[in-house]
Parts: structure tokens; sequence; C-alpha cells
């Protein structure tokens, strides 16, 4: 695959699209003359994120063939109506190892959206795509099955198959950021002065739009303690706990945040060898933050590790919290806060006014660097020099944060001498 492209400049290359219900201008990328007719099948199309992402990769590169795949047929031909002529429905039953073989014979990518990704046992749509040699991203949010794809390396190495993991908006666009914000320190700084926290802040109103499976994803995840870094220790801490009151600025403002267990965190970590990071996540209105919290005290850890469970509650509760959208929104804000050893520190932010179609974008740039040779066999996060290369990473970075009304990398501020070297146990 060559490198990665440039992004077209010229004004006849610019675009209207409607993504779910908000207008963006989005630049047409122009693919290798080799990738430029790929056929990308999207697992869980008919949902909110997947079909967000269908929609984003069909605007970005109208060439493409996109397959939406799912299991019920009136929901996938809906979405393939938007996406014009090079456009059909696939049938996939995600469970069925035959079903998923032959959805993906004769396709080049695969993106898995078909979440919720806690609790699942297998990683069964990357080991399809390993043995069917076809490139994979997922945007898989949940530590313990995202170091579980990574187990799959070797294999994925031998089949000379590039494969993104947590290949979404956040976790994904988020630990690019993070990414580009550890190598400008370095960069900038000498040997004495070292990237020394590193701290994931995500705010997202209601559901977000993005319905019963993001909160199914948020209540599974109150069942998982907490796993962050502090100054190279390992800890672990109770779900959204400590607190913080972060500013995302432009358009949000100020809001409370909360610990909460993500795959970013240990992979930064091990990747970026930042030795105190944590993550955290914060809703509203505020009453919902009170409910994450209660229960986590009020119902045993196993319930909300049971996926049936958990299910039964969001059928129970989604209605009432989703109605709530449409007066909250349905935005997506992150920031992600740098420390060094001085008194520097850098912070980058993102904001929108959809988290779906934001979602969708970013899954599909993902998609793209995968296109243009961006991304070496093997299986990789985002924040990996394989799974992203470095001089593919402003390309990126610009083309996943179309859209957005408040986007800002690398702005360096100084701390304050009171928290200069100050760290807590919950990060």
């Amino acid at each position: 695959m060559a490198p990665a492209s440039v992004l077209l400049n010229s004004k006849q290359n610019i675009i209207k699209s409607q993504l779910q219900t908000s207008t963006v201008d989005i630049e047409r990328v122009q693919l290798p003359e080799k990738t430029r007719n790929s056929r990308v099948l999207i697992l869980g199309g008919t949902g909110r994120i997947g079909g967000s992402t269908a929609i984003a990769l069909s605007n970005l590169c109208p060439d493409l063939r996109i397959v939406v795949a799912g299991r019920n047929r009136e929901k996938g031909e809906a979405v393939v109506a938007k996406l014009g002529g090079n456009a059909r429905f696939s049938q996939v039953d995600m469970n069925d190892e035959y079903s998923l073989q032959t959805a993906l014979r004769d396709v080049d990518v695969v993106v898995h959206a078909a979440g919720p990704f806690q609790q699942a046992e297998k990683c069964s749509v990357l080991e399809a795509a390993i043995n069917t040699k076809t490139a994979y991203v997922d945007i898989s949010d949940d530590t313990n099955y995202a170091w579980r794809a990574k187990s799959f390396m070797t294999r994925a190495l031998g089949a000379n198959v590039p494969a993104i993991i947590t290949g979404g908006l956040c976790p994904g666009l988020s630990t690019v950021m993070a990414a580009e914000l550890v190598r400008s320190a370095l960069r900038e700084s000498d040997d004495q002065d070292k990237p020394e926290s590193l701290r994931f802040s995500y705010y997202i109103p209601g559901t977000g739009g993005a319905g019963p499976t993001v909160l199914t994803s948020s209540f599974l995840l109150l069942g998982e303690e907490v796993v962050a870094y502090s100054n190279g220790e390992k800890i672990k801490l109770e779900p959204y706990s400590g607190k913080l009151n972060v500013d995302f600025e432009k358009g949000i403002g100020k809001r409370d945040v909360y610990l909460m267990n993500l795959p970013e965190v240990s992979s930064v970590y091990e990747n970026l060898g930042v030795p105190t990071v944590s993550a955290r996540f914060g809703t509203a209105p505020f009453f919902w933050n009170w409910g994450m919290q209660n229960l986590t005290k009020l119902l045993p850890s196993e319930f909300l590790r049971d996926r049936s469970k958990v299910g039964r509650l969001v059928e129970l509760y989604g209605p009432l919290i989703g109605a709530f959208d449409g007066i909250v929104g349905e935005h997506i804000s992150m920031r992600v806060d740098l420390e060094c050893s001085s008194d520097r520190s850098k912070v980058a932010i993102f904001s929108h006014s959809k988290f779906p179609t934001a979602a969708g974008i970013a899954t599909a740039a993902f998609a793209l660097a995968i296109l243009e040779g961006s991304t070496e066999p093997g299986v990789w996060f985002p924040d990996e020099v394989q799974g992203l290369a470095v001089e593919a990473r402003e390309v990126f970075l610009k083309r996943a944060s179309q859209g957005a009304f408040n986007f800002v990398m690398n702005r360096s501020q100084g701390r304050s001498k009171k928290s200069k070297g100050a760290r807590s146990k919950n990060g």
C-alpha cells in the first residue's frame, strides 16, 4: 500500500453531507489507485455509530463499495438507501462462524462496530478477519477485550493482516491526540524533562444520541474495577469515583468527570511510557452522575458484569435517559491533559455537536488510514506507530476532526506551583 495521501484542499472536492441530523463539510479523500474501489464491510452498520461510519466513508470516498452488515434487513436497507449505488446490505450473524467467514470473503476491510464489547468472551470478528486475510478496525472500549485482541498479534503477523483495535472516537481519536501530545513534549524537552502525567476526560450528556449500546457499555463499565497508573505503579480504584471538575472550554464549560476503566489508560502507559495515567467520564443532567455513582453502591459488581441483567436495566431506564437527549443535547467533548516533570503542560480538546456523527467520522478515518498503507500487519492500538504511522497522524487528525466546533492540539500552558509534582492515588 502507498503512504498516507494528503487531503485534497480544492473547493470542488468539498461536499455537503448529512450525517445523522448534523450537516458538516466533508473533504473527499483521494485513495491510492489500487485501494480506491475497496470493499469495506461494517458490522453493526444498522446501529447509530456503525451507520454513521458507513455514511462518513461513503461521503469521504464515494468510490468505496460499502457493505452494511447486520441481522435486521429492514434497518440495513434503510442505511443503504442513504449511501448511493455503491452500497448493499449483508445479513450477518456474528455469533455464527460460517456466517462471519462468508461475509468477509472478498472484503478488503472490516469495521467492527457491533458493541457492546464489555464481557465479550471471544474476538470472533478479529479471528475471522485473520482467517480470511481481511484488514480490521474495531471501536472497542473495553480493556479486557482490547488486550485479548492484542493476543492475536502473532497470527495477524503470520497472515499479513493489519488490525487497529480501539479505533473509534473515545478511545481512538482521543488516543492519537494523547500520542501527539507526548511526541510533541518529547521533541521539545531535554533528557531531564519528561512526560509525567496524562489524563483523559470525556463528557457525553444523556446517551449522546447513540442509544442503548453506549448506555449498556457505561453500565457494564460500572462493574469493572478501575485500572490507573500512579508514578509507574498500577493501582485499582472504585468505578465512578475520583471526581474532578474539568474545563472543556468553548460551548461546554466545566463539567464533573469520574474514574472509569478504559483501555487507552493501559495502552498509553505501556506504549508511550507515561508513568501516571487515568481516564474519567461524566454525563448530564447532573443527577445521572449521581445515579451512576449509586448503581455502583446499590448493585453488586456481579450484577453489573452480567450482560443480560444490564440489558434489562437498559430496557427499563434507557427510554427515560434517552428522552433527555433532546434537552441536554447529543454532543461529545474530550480533553487530554499532559504534564511534564518541569512546569510545562500541554492540552488537546475536541468537541462536536453530534456524538454518533463524530464517532462515525473518526472510525472512517482509521479505516482510510489502513487503505492508505499507514498500518503495518499486526494488532495495534492507535498510539502505536505501527497502528498509525507518525507521518500519517497530521492527516488523520485533520480528517477525524471534521465537523468539530472546537479542536485544539498541543496547546502549551503552565502549571501552578501548587500542582507541580503533586500526584494523588486516584490519578
